[in-house]
């Protein structure tokens, strides 16, 4: 029970979401993660509920609500399949929240409704084969032809990748200038040039694709260029700030399965003649558990208030996702240690939570790298 009161709004859209995924989703995410099958039909009910466009306004084809909201909602998708969470994540905060922000009139009006309505399916392109944490290092490049810009180089780690239909791509339009030279576009897809390359066999979020994109001479239109030339790992630092907020929302839901999953095994696992839930070691284990996923929760839903509110959010987001993702990942740990050797099997769902945890600590900024945020932005408050 929190201190923080929900509007009817937001109470509405959770409680949307907590339906929709112990119907429909949590009944196949099991068959959907072992055979790493995308969930086009889930994606397609999630944009029917409004949740692929949650915070884009509705005069662009969205539901208008807050990230407040959004989070509430991706919490419990995520719960019940973290796959199927991410594609959400992945579309309102690195694609749409982009757009909203840095796009022209003209560029929010063409591409928002059809991501927002599950028309279109969008994915974010910034990492490259050696250039992850330190994302100054691209070397994809944009040369201006005329009215296009020429893109070559190849991207890893492209969440959606395989399925999407428009690229929030980061190249540079002089390598010499290294961070400063970044320029963002929104590609399309089925422009020729665009290859989708090796898409990656994973430990977790296996209904997902995360795949390799190559671009080959791709051709873009100068009014695809998204924000100013030169402005794009401004562009790009701003969207993974509220993309994390995401990503710790995320780890919550994974949290709070397998916290569920542990405490429901207790209750009917029986050893030395008593259910497990009444030895102290169990007991503590699930008392760690339960604080940790709370606190792990308020500091997403205060990053998310500040987000709302216009304020600066760096250091509450980093904050809030590197311990989101850590207390995921020792929950899960705790969560098949609770069940034994059982817990170790296919049969029951607290290892897909533990495969799935893992990604949480890298993707969207590791948690060293949240780190470096958080100390810059605290050192900063001495300076």
């Amino acid at each position: 029970m929190s201190i923080i009161e929900l509007t009817d709004e937001q109470k509405m859209i959770r409680d949307v979401a907590r339906d929709f995924s112990e119907n429909e989703i949590k009944p196949v995410a099991a068959e959907l993660d072992s055979l790493g099958k995308f969930p086009a039909k889930l994606v397609k009910k999630m944009a029917e509920l409004g949740f692929m466009g949650i915070f884009v306004p509705e005069r662009y084809g969205g539901s208008g609500m807050d990230t407040f909201s959004y989070v509430l909602a991706l919490e419990e998708i995520c719960k019940a399949c973290a796959s199927t969470g991410v594609i959400m994540s992945v579309n309102n905060s690195l694609v749409c929240e982009p757009i909203l922000r840095f796009g022209t009139e003209d560029q929010k009006k063409k591409y928002l409704p059809p991501l927002a309505k599950g028309e279109k399916l969008g994915c974010f392109s910034l990492s490259e084969p050696a250039a992850g944490s330190d994302a100054g290092s691209i070397r994809t490049t944009a040369v201006r032809n005329g009215q296009y810009y020429v893109i070559n180089g190849t991207k890893n780690w492209v969440t959606n990748g395989s399925e999407a239909d428009i690229v929030i791509l980061f190249a540079s339009v002089d390598l010499s200038k290294k961070h400063r030279g970044i320029t963002g576009f929104m590609v399309e897809k089925e422009t020729p040039g665009v290859i989708v390359g090796r898409k990656e066999d994973k430990l977790g979020i296996k209904a997902s694709s995360t795949s390799q994109l190559i671009f080959e001479g791709c051709r873009v239109p100068v009014e695809n260029r998204l924000g100013g030339e030169e402005k794009g790992f401004k562009m790009a630092m701003q969207t993974l700030d509220g993309g994390r907020i995401g990503i710790a929302a995320q780890a919550v839901g994974i949290a709070q399965a397998a916290f569920e999953e542990a405490a429901r095994y207790s209750q009917d696992r029986e050893s030395f003649g008593k259910r497990i839930s009444k030895f102290q070691a169990i007991q503590f284990m699930l008392a760690d558990m339960a604080t940790r996923i709370e606190g792990a929760r308020l500091l997403v839903w205060q990053a998310a208030m500040m987000k709302d509110r216009r304020k600066k959010y760096s250091k509450q987001s980093a904050m809030a996702k590197v311990f989101a993702s850590e207390t995921a990942m020792w929950v899960a740990t705790k969560a098949i240690q609770i069940h034994g050797g059982y817990g170790y099997t296919t049969d029951y769902p607290v290892e897909r939570h533990f495969r799935d945890a893992k990604i949480t600590e890298i993707y969207e900024g590791t948690s060293e790298i949240q780190r470096i945020v958080i100390a810059n932005e605290i050192l900063k408050e001495f300076s």
